[in-house]
């Protein structure tokens, strides 16, 4: 079990991020694409800072790997690595949307045991421990058990024409609160078809599977993290009756785009 001390110290380190972050929500700071659809602004990287001063501080001997700074292989070495996101949704901080959430996760030999994620524009706080459930705001969550394919609740833009049987909900940016949608029965279905970065996804998949959802990469396969290529082929969470059947729609497309 995760000693509740910690949690509620990460749990504050969190809220802090959060509540540095929304005070500079919808003011004009700087912004640039790191590389072609790939936005970042000066509040992601203070808060960045900020977040490992804080978790350092309470495990020193813990690994570092996050979206805004740079990789250091010294992590491989470690059993305990904090996986953190300053910002992820950072196109709708940008743009003054509210779909955006600071995520931390802390990773053990592998596996996610701490998940937070704190979306302050929302008025949110998403945790989770390995073992001890998922809950937003104090309310212990359960995932749905919608059953079919057809009608699953997707958190999209828009639907291709073999997916068009799905239904579509309102989307964050955000994939980590995408991911706790299904956490919390307003979604079913999660799906992405791309090389993903651990630190977009280690605190919302715990939130997922501590709320019962079906967790994978889009092949199927578990996902690992503090891997020496901190990547993974997409993510599927679901309810469970449909896991096995989103990822055999998936597969042929999933095989073509990662190459397997």
């Amino acid at each position: 079990m995760v000693d509740a001390a910690l949690l509620g110290a990460v749990a504050e380190v969190a809220h802090e991020a959060g509540q540095m972050a929304l005070a500079r929500w919808r003011t004009d700071f700087c912004r640039w694409e790191k590389e072609p659809g790939s936005p970042v602004c000066e509040v992601d990287l203070d808060v960045d800072r900020m977040v490992r001063a804080r978790l350092d501080a309470l495990l020193p001997d813990a690994g570092w790997l996050s979206e805004e700074t740079a990789d250091d292989p010294a992590r491989l070495a470690c059993r305990r690595v904090w996986v953190v996101d300053p910002i992820d949704g950072t196109r709708d901080y940008i743009r003054g949307r509210e779909g955006w959430a600071v995520s931390i996760a802390l990773i053990d030999e592998g596996r996610p045991v701490i998940g937070i994620l704190d979306a302050p524009a929302r008025r949110e706080r998403w945790i989770a421990t390995a073992g001890g459930g998922a809950w937003r705001n104090g309310v212990r969550l359960a995932v749905g058990d919608h059953a079919a394919l057809a009608g699953a609740r997707v958190p999209t833009d828009a639907l291709p024409k073999a997916d068009r049987d799905f239904a579509m909900v309102a989307k964050p940016n955000s994939i980590a609160l995408r991911i706790a949608m299904v956490a919390a029965d307003e979604a079913d279905l999660v799906a992405t078809l791309r090389w993903g970065n651990e630190w977009d996804i280690a605190a919302a998949v715990l939130v997922a599977s501590e709320a019962g959802a079906g967790v994978s990469d889009a092949l199927g396969q578990p996902l690992a993290f503090n891997k020496p290529d901190p990547q993974a082929f997409g993510v599927l969470v679901t309810t469970p009756p449909i896991h096995t059947a989103a990822v055999e729609r998936l597969a042929e497309r999933a095989a073509a785009l990662s190459g397997r």
